[in-house]
């Protein structure tokens, strides 16, 4: 993997599912609903002063949303972050760069 390029997409883990629960009431904040619903499905990572997680999440019925989320260094002892999110995403919208 280069250094600040995306990774390839990999199935996701249970590792993947944690870092998206941390992150859900952001999103649900964010949205202003709460969803029943909130799987990993897929995910790309990116190397950077830390580390960028770009999760595809199922949240029901055909819908899915696209996460970034902000891991940083182990040192600095900071808490995952929601960068941003994508609504609107299907099952087959590929994981890129936002």
């Amino acid at each position: 993997m280069l250094c600040g390029g995306l990774g390839a997409a990999q199935p996701a883990t249970a590792d993947t599912q944690r870092i998206a629960e941390e992150v859900k009431s952001q999103v649900e904040e964010k949205e202003g609903k709460n969803f029943d619903v909130f799987a990993a499905v897929e995910f790309k990572t990116q190397v950077v002063a830390g580390m960028n997680y770009f999760i595809k999440v199922h949240v029901g019925n055909d819908e899915f949303l696209h996460l970034r989320v902000f891991r940083s260094l182990p040192h600095e002892n900071v808490p995952l972050s929601l960068s941003s999110y994508q609504k609107s995403k299907t099952k087959h919208d590929e994981l890129t760069y936002f």
